[in-house]
């Protein structure tokens, strides 16, 4: 069995290093990396060089005997030929670290050395973390090495018992800060830190429960129940303990068993906004009656999808509608807003104009939009038209209830209003407004703890912020409450495909679990394929995989359905990541331009801009750009953005860095 080689306590550094940065930042933690100072990549090409680095990164400073370098990367090899390979790796390492900028190994004849002061490697932070440093065991957030297994059949054996030491540290170290935190907030987010390291902790999930419930949530209790089945399920295929059950029951009855009040939630007040679909008029003699009802029935089914609105059946609209005024029956059916229009054909071309009306008062006509389509094949004209009318009419009602909801004022307002006024306050991106849309989406989750698109859009408002860098000094924090809040939104409504997609957003970009993202986003457009921020997010994650071509037909979907979308300062500027990556630096730089138009306050464009601008040499514009992006994050680096960024592959990480850096970005 192979000897372990811990990993070591670094001695902490002296008065004179406290303010040294080290000159290389390892990532063990998931697939390796190896950074310089200035954001210069410092792997080395070969598996076996990179396991050098990888034994003497956790060693964390204490000299490597090279007898024992060879018998862990050369297993098979006799002495003289581990001491060969061992120099060859040895070279090959010293170049990649030289040529970034790196530190240099400290070699004797005998022994090999990273200096502790000059490198930062997040596996011996894990092995650091305790009551002064929790946040540091939010690093271990994948296998230690995820990319060298199979590397030796005895350095395989080191890694093992490695992975199990670091592991075990670390669960030991969350569990004690669990067992001191006593407020609710303190206990869930200890519990939530456990159950990253080790889901199958029953006990953690039983606190996050009482937590849950001590802060008067009985659903978010509930929700992390259900987690508990089944991560417990997928890992030690075991089922709930008869304590995890009997909780369990007494939450659903209110009992004395849950060990804190369980106040009723208040149920969400509909689903907002009531709307029917008229049958459309038919104009001309050539107009095709079939298509006037079969329109309006796809309309009605494709707006169903929205989980935040209140659709009236098709049907029962025009029966109503029958005898009379259309308009005079929607109101008598109470509804808000219809949806209107006429088709008429002309040869092989047919036209379908539509409006939407909006019924209270001040009523009148609220948007309007004319359809010029070959009439060859119905079928998929109808869908191709309720596709488009959805998509667009999404956001426009979004900003319809909004305007009104902000009318009616703060008193008495319910979980939906408070939604609403959130959100156009939380894209205007003025940093008192989003933070009063973040008060008012607490203040609505708080109302009504079910209210599923609430929970959706704080995790949204959260992403936002993130992206901003509004929330550095709680990064990790930010993050675990975006995931939090999605995914309880999810277990509140699994059929909410906004929810899906945000969840989605908040794994790949906030995460980097990208493969994870791109199925939730798929899944998504399954329950709702016309989601246009589903089809933007889809190609963000196909971009950071590599996949750009891919990525670009996603979001030529997304402008074939909403062109004109008011979220577009963000889904437009998207389109920039797969042109900078080809190497389309001109056409990247001119979609970034055009998103900062209609939001200048938007720091995602000014990034992809100036690293476009960056590759095209075109300083006096990079300078510009770099000016404004400072003035929304002063602190931003090309260090931080390939911390942030998902991107997979290391070319599109490099060429992302260097346009940054020809820019001009420190």
């Amino acid at each position: 069995m192979a000897e372990s080689l811990t990993i070591a306590e670094p001695a902490m550094p002296s008065a004179g290093m406290a303010d040294r940065a080290p000159s290389l930042r390892l990532v063990l933690i998931g697939q390796m990396e190896a950074w310089s100072l200035a954001s210069v990549p410092a792997l080395p090409r070969s598996r076996k060089a990179r396991g050098l680095l990888a034994v003497l990164g956790l060693a964390a400073g204490v000299p490597v005997q090279r007898a024992r370098l060879g018998a862990l990367l050369w297993s098979g090899r006799g002495d003289d030929q581990r001491r060969t390979s061992l120099r060859q790796a040895l070279h090959e390492l010293q170049a990649a670290l030289a040529e970034a900028g790196g530190p240099a190994i400290a070699a004797t004849r005998d022994t090999l050395a990273l200096p502790a002061d000059q490198v930062w490697v997040d596996a011996v932070e894990v092995a650091r973390a305790g009551a002064a440093r929790p946040g540091a065991l939010e690093l271990l957030r994948a296998e230690l090495l995820a990319d060298l297994e199979g590397l030796d059949p005895a350095f395989d054996a080191w890694l093992a018992t490695e992975r199990l030491r670091l592991r075990s540290h670390a669960a030991s170290e969350a569990s004690a800060l669990l067992a001191a935190a006593t407020e609710p907030d303190a206990v869930a987010t200890a519990a939530r830190r456990l159950l990253a390291i080790d889901t199958g902790s029953e006990g953690a999930w039983r606190s996050l429960i009482r937590a849950e419930l001590a802060r008067g949530d009985r659903g978010a209790a509930l929700a992390a129940y259900e987690s508990c089945r089944t991560a417990l399920a997928s890992r030690h295929r075991a089922c709930p303990s008869a304590e995890t059950e009997a909780l369990a029951r007494a939450i659903r009855a209110g009992g004395a068993m849950a060990e804190a009040p369980v106040p009723e939630p208040r149920r969400a007040s509909g689903r907002g906004a009531r709307i029917g679909v008229l049958p459309l008029a038919l104009l001309g003699q050539e107009a095709a009656p079939h298509l006037s009802a079969g329109l309006a029935e796809e309309i009605t089914a494709a707006l169903a999808a929205l989980r935040w609105i209140f659709v009236v059946d098709c049907a029962s609209l025009a029966s109503a509608a029958s005898g009379g005024d259309p308009e005079a029956a929607a109101r008598q059916l109470g509804l808000d807003l219809v949806l209107s229009g006429a088709v008429q054909r002309a040869g092989t071309r047919i036209r379908v104009t539509l409006r939407l009306t909006d019924l209270r008062e001040p009523a009148g006509v609220v948007w309007t939009q004319r359809f010029d389509r070959e009439a060859d094949d119905m079928l998929a004209l109808q869908d191709e038209i309720a596709a488009a009318v959805v998509a667009r009419i999404d956001p426009e009602i979004l900003l319809i209830e909004a305007t009104r909801a902000t009318a009616r004022g703060h008193v008495g307002a319910s979980a939906y209003d408070l939604l609403l006024r959130s959100i156009p306050a939380m894209h205007r991106l003025e940093p008192a407004g989003f933070a009063a849309a973040g008060h008012w989406l607490r203040e609505a989750m708080a109302l009504e703890p079910d209210y599923a698109p609430a929970h959706a859009w704080a995790a949204y408002w959260h992403l936002l912020g993130l992206g901003q860098g509004w929330h550095l000094g709680e990064a990790a924090s930010g993050m675990s409450e975006a995931e939090r809040l999605a995914s309880r939104a999810i277990a509140l409504d699994p059929l909410d495909a906004q929810a899906l997609t945000i969840l989605g957003h908040v794994h790949a970009f906030l995460h980097h679990r990208v493969e994870d993202a791109a199925a939730l986003h798929r899944r998504a457009l399954a329950l709702n394929p016309n989601l246009a921020m589903a089809w933007v997010f889809l190609g963000m994650a196909e971009s950071y995989l590599g996949e750009h071509a891919a990525a670009l037909r996603r979001h030529d979907r997304y402008r074939e359905l909403a062109p004109c979308h008011p979220h577009a300062f963000f889904f437009d500027a998207a389109r920039a990541i797969p042109l900078l990556l080809l190497g389309r630096h001109a056409a990247a730089a001119e979609v970034c331009s055009a998103a900062i138009a209609l939001q200048p306050g938007f720091s995602f464009p000014y990034k992809v801009r100036l690293a476009a601008l960056g590759h095209l040499g075109r300083a006096a514009e990079a300078t510009a750009a770099l000016t404004r992006l400072l003035e929304i994050e002063p602190d931003f680096t090309v260090a931080q953005a390939l911390a942030r960024t998902p991107l997979r592959r290391l070319a599109d990480r490099q060429h992302y860095a260097n346009g940054l850096k020809l820019g001009g970005l420190r």
